[in-house]
């Protein structure tokens, strides 16, 4: 069976960001084209940001899948690791506050940056 691997940044059951990968079977379609079962969202923006870009700790409002389009974007964790997204790279972000807690940003969330010479330019697709 052909499988997709989903990266997630999620939160953590000590509230903190972290990531996982599930896989998400490719059931449909054809032979020499697989397809994973249609999947529900919620609309898609665009966004470009600029060369020198660079967010403050923040927790994602709304689960989304996140497809770098052109530039890369690192994103950072609390425990101070990062990874870096090139174009035609995706991750699903999930990194929502817990429920019932008050932003704290020595504790919550992750950042995210433009990194190299040219802006950086995602897809935002609602969960």
């Amino acid at each position: 069976m052909s499988v997709f691997t989903k990266t997630i940044l999620y939160t953590g059951p000590d509230g903190r960001a972290c990531w996982r990968e599930e896989s998400l079977a490719l059931t449909e379609g054809k032979p020499q084209a697989r397809l994973s079962p249609l999947q529900q969202s919620g609309g898609y923006q665009l966004r470009e940001s600029p060369v020198g870009f660079r967010s403050e700790f923040h927790c994602t409002e709304n689960p989304q899948w996140v497809f770098i389009l052109r530039g890369h974007m690192e994103i950072g964790l609390q425990d101070g690791s990062s990874r870096v997204f090139s174009p035609g790279e995706h991750f699903y972000s999930a990194d929502v506050l817990p429920a019932g807690a008050a932003f704290d940003p020595a504790l919550h969330g992750h950042w995210s940056r433009q990194v190299g010479s040219e802006p950086l330019v995602t897809l935002f697709v609602r969960g």
